[in-house]
């Protein structure tokens, strides 16, 4: 370990340091794209050398992962409570707009080198992102249907899933934001109707 590095290192350690080094690597991910990621460059955007990289991600796959689940999980959305689905499903839809978009955008726009190189597709890495247990959906259909909002026996892991799956589409065909007519559209159109039984 060179001076620098070790200057750097009592700086920065534990959490703080690699929060740090996964920024530094979701920043050169949305700017270059997995295939012109090194791990110079993610060192040198975090201001430490790439000796701390290494030695806790050890391939660029790990460390991509790493990055894609930490941004992930900070913006997660939690369940809201306005006392209607319709509108807790619009408000999920748009904190995830504002919050999440860019990590739809760059599953498709950036990581092609990575699918190719792992084997895995971009259903895989989302994976990795939930955390097991209970969903913001799940949450939210619960309270709907305490509310008598809507009916158990329609909502089938389809139905529950059809409106963020419509979602992605549309930012993924769009690589941005979903106009917020559009949103309201899925919902009121496509998931209400299927949820509730009512048009």
């Amino acid at each position: 370990m060179d001076l620098e590095e070790r200057a750097v290192v009592r700086r920065r350690r534990g959490a703080e340091l690699e929060e740090a080094l996964l920024e530094a690597t979701w920043d050169e991910l949305t700017e270059v794209g997995y295939g012109a990621l090194t791990f110079d460059a993610v060192a040198q955007r975090a201001e430490t050398s790439r000796t701390v990289v290494y030695r806790r991600w050890a391939t660029k796959p790990e460390l991509v992962e790493a990055a894609i689940t930490f941004m992930g999980r900070r913006n997660k959305a939690t369940a809201p409570d306005t006392g209607s689905l319709r509108e807790d499903m619009l408000a999920v839809m748009r904190h995830t707009n504002e919050k999440r978009i860019g990590l739809m955008a760059l599953t498709v726009a950036f990581l092609g080198g990575y699918f190719q190189e792992t084997g895995t597709t971009p259903y895989d890495l989302r994976r990795l992102v939930l955390d097991d247990g209970l969903t913001v959906l799940d949450v939210m259909i619960d309270q709907a249907v305490e509310r008598g909002e809507a009916d158990r026996a329609r909502l089938t892991p389809r139905v529950v899933n059809v409106a963020f799956d419509l979602f992605r589409h549309e930012a993924l065909m769009r690589l941005g934001k979903v106009p917020d007519e559009v949103m309201v559209s899925i919902v009121d159109e496509v998931f209400l109707p299927l949820a509730t039984g009512r048009g």
